[in-house]
């Protein structure tokens, strides 16, 4: 079974090939909604790809998505765990709002620290 990642990569792949050969944006999208129905991505989606397509050379382009800075995907790790495990274990009653900006992360994290 592809996950919708595979299938992301598959339908740019599809997008690069179509836009090589010269097809419009939208006959692009109307090919791929007769292949992959539902699992199709967006009308706003495959202009956005055949533009990139169309001002790259076809040896450097990159299908699949880059890597971007910001925010881990999770703040609820072994190191904070062991934060708020050791805040607690000093203090019964310290309050989750307390414990956040201690640590540093969100209330929401903390709670989900503790209750799980």
């Amino acid at each position: 079974m592809t996950t919708s990642n595979d299938l992301l990569i598959k339908q740019r792949s599809v997008i690069e090939c179509l836009a090589a050969e010269g097809c419009s944006a939208a006959n692009i999208h109307a090919r791929m909604k007769t292949v992959y129905g539902k699992m199709s991505i967006s009308d706003c989606a495959v202009r956005k790809w055949v533009r990139i397509f169309k001002g790259e050379d076809p040896k450097e382009t990159i299908l699949c998505d880059r890597k971007r800075s910001g925010r881990p995907l999770s703040a609820s790790d072994t190191a904070h765990r062991e934060k708020v495990d050791c805040m607690i274990r000093a203090n019964r009653r310290v309050k989750q709002k307390e414990i956040a900006d201690e640590v540093g992360i969100s209330k929401e994290r903390v709670h989900h620290i503790v209750t799980t």
